[in-house]
Parts: structure tokens; sequence; C-alpha cells
């Protein structure tokens, strides 16, 4: 049946293939290369199928009770004057959570099910007929029978399995970073952002959470060479970037290049034509990042990870049907979902007039809350969710 699964990250996709895999039958062993579960993070939105997939899970009453309290994005001038203001609350079942608070709760759901090895990665693989030799940084050689690379946009079973992440990764001409932040420089229950030319820096601020963060993007036509691991390459980016921003940017940017866990990165997508190879497999942002401006990660990371397992399960363990029927049946949402529109160009106006056009639509009385935008704007998924739950195997 190809019970033993090794999945890399303890990512929201690998929480959530964890989860299902123990509840179809499937014996998984997630490893994070972090020492501990990944607590930071920005607010994501649990939205579309990914509320059928946490609902199916028993964890959405949980989300909800756990979900941001942010009213709305405020945009203001250099004095700290409002421009424009819109609502992003749109009530119902949609939730936007903490990425930590999520993945807390998937971890708690899952751990019952499935082994936790933290602090260490994978750092070989050699796959034969029969299965996966797999060596790690730290602990010795085990084999299992299928691997699933969930470990994000700079995957380490991708590169091992599939190439150089240059091959698969579509620069979208910005970078981006968040950070911990003095929730005074923020108004309380909003996001507040300030915008230059090509540049726009914010504070996030929710009710329910005691400190802010810091968000920061900034377009740069061609990449830089790029190490994802070199924090001071980073803390340099960001600060010759921002250098000389008005508004309340020079205490953001302090607070941010001191922060130990600052997150710096292009904006990018990934793009594969296929997420298997073999006994391997990929997952969430390491087979089909859409990156943060599409505001779908967390949506494709649950509905992935849901459909990885399910069709795993229903080819009873066959690797070669479920691979395959899990990439024909979720492409079609991939690629709506990695359309980003005119996002960037709304969050990070190229020049002074587009700003000035970007404040008078959002106070149109034709579009007066974010939520009204977003419905427009957001793509949705368009195929009924499979039901893979009479193949689930409960656990006593």
């Amino acid at each position: 049946m190809n019970r033993r699964i090794l999945i890399s990250g303890a990512s929201i996709t690998g929480l959530t293939l964890a989860y299902w895999l123990a509840r179809h039958g499937f014996e998984p062993t997630v490893i994070e290369r972090a020492p501990g579960l990944r607590g930071g993070g920005n607010g994501v939105d649990v939205r579309d199928q990914a509320i059928e997939v946490a609902e199916r899970m028993g964890i959405m009453s949980r989300i909800q009770a756990a979900r941001a309290d942010v009213v709305g994005m405020a945009y203001v001038d250099d004095a700290g004057r409002n421009l424009a203001r819109m609502v992003m609350q749109t009530g119902g079942d949609e939730v936007e959570i903490m990425r930590g608070d999520l993945a807390a709760i998937l971890h708690q759901n899952a751990r019952d099910g499935a082994e936790f090895v933290f602090g260490d990665s994978i750092a070989g693989m050699i796959q034969d007929a029969d299965g996966v030799m797999v060596t790690f940084d730290h602990g010795g050689p085990r084999r299992f029978d299928l691997v699933i690379g969930a470990d994000g946009i700079h995957s380490t079973v991708r590169r091992l399995a599939f190439g150089p992440e240059q091959r698969y990764l579509r620069y979208l001409g910005h970078y981006f970073a968040f950070a911990d932040a003095d929730p005074a420089l923020g108004e309380n229950r909003w996001v507040t952002a300030y915008n230059e030319p090509g540049r726009m820096a914010g504070i996030y601020r929710s009710g329910n959470h005691a400190g802010g963060k810091a968000n920061f993007i900034f377009r740069r036509r061609d990449p830089v060479t790029f190490d994802h691991r070199d924090s001071e390459q980073h803390r340099r980016l960001l600060a010759e970037a921002f250098a000389g921003m008005g508004w309340r940017v020079p205490d953001l940017l302090a607070g941010a290049l001191a922060d130990p866990d600052l997150y710096v990165d292009s904006l990018a997508q990934v793009r594969m034509p296929a997420w298997s190879s073999g006994r391997i497999a990929l997952a969430g942002d390491a087979a089909y990042c859409g990156s943060p401006v599409s505001g779908c990660g967390a949506r494709l990371a649950m509905i992935g990870a849901y459909r990885l397992a399910g069709e795993l399960a229903a080819a009873g363990g066959d690797h070669k049907v479920g691979f395959r029927r899990y990439q024909e049946g979720f492409t079609g949402t991939v690629r709506r979902m990695q359309q980003v529109g005119p996002n960037l160009r709304l969050v990070v106006p190229r020049s002074r007039l587009g700003a000035g056009i970007r404040n008078a639509i959002v106070k149109s009385p034709l579009l007066d809350s974010l939520a009204g935008m977003e419905r427009i704007l957001s793509p949705k998924s368009t195929r009924p969710l499979p039901d893979y739950q009479r193949l689930a195997v409960t656990r006593s």
C-alpha cells in the first residue's frame, strides 16, 4: 500500500497532509528543519474550499475562535494622515488568521497520527522500485515508501529530485519582507500602509495579538543573486531599499533589522510541468507557490494536501495513479489562483499618480469595502471538492 510516507516540512501543507494521510491509514513521518513548530508569519486566509477541508478535519470552530480581528487597510501620507481606508472584514465563514496560529491548530490535530522529527532535514534521497532511501543532516538513514516535499518555495526535496530551483521560480519583479514591529507604530485593528513610488511599508495590528507585524514590498526590475539563508544579505537589501523613506518607516525598518526572525525573499511563483517523479512528489509552495500577493497560499496548501492524501487513498496507495490524479484534478485550480491580476499595482503603485488613482478607487462608493473588491478579484474553485471521507480510517 506504500504506507510509510515521509513529509518534508511542518508547514500548513505538511501538517494538513499528515492528518489526512493518517486518517486514510498511512503512516506519515514529518521532518522539520526548525527546532520546533514555526510560529511566525503574517495573516493568511481560510476561505473557499479550504473551509470545507477545515470542517472535514473538525477544526473550523478553533480557526474561527483564533481569527485575527483586523478591520481593514488604511493608506496614509508621510504625516500619518489618512488618504483612503477600506474595510476588509467579510463576515460569514471566511477567516483571516495568523499563520502561526493556524499551524498550531493543524499540528494539534495531526500530532497523534503522525511521527514528528524536529531539528533535522533531508540531505539525500535514492529511490528504487520499492522505496526511497533517505539520508538526513543529523539522524541516521531511513527507508520510506514515498517522500512528499511540503518544504516551501525553496524546497530541498524539489532541488534533490527535480533540479535547481531557478528552473521553476518565476520572479514577479518585487521583493518583500516581514518582521515583528512595535504595535504603537500602527492603528489598532488596522493595516496601516505608506507608499512611495515602487515601495510600500506598513504595519499589521490585530487586536487579538499583543504585537504588530511590519510589512515591506519594493519593486526591483531584475532579481539579485539571492541566498535565502543569508540573513546579513537580507538585512542589507532591505536597508538599502527603504533608506530615506518617510512616515514611520525608519522606526519600522530599525525594528525589522533587529528582529532575529526577519524574513526577506523575492516575490515569485513556482511553475512546474510535473509535481512528481517516481516515488517523490511535491505539494503546496514547493510545487505551485502563488506568492504572497496572490492571497491564496493557505488555500492552495490545505486543498492540495487534502487532495493528495485522498487520491493516494482512492488509488489504494498506488503512487503512480494517485500522484497523476492529484495533479490532473488540481492543476486548473492552481492556475486560476496563480493569477495575480492587479494586486501588485494596487499595493505598490509605480508612481505618485498611480497611488492617487488607487486611493480614488478605494474611496469610490462603487467599492466601499475591500470585501467587495476581493470577491471580484479573488479566484474561486470551480470543481466540487472530492469527498474522500468514506476512505478515512477511524483512529482508535
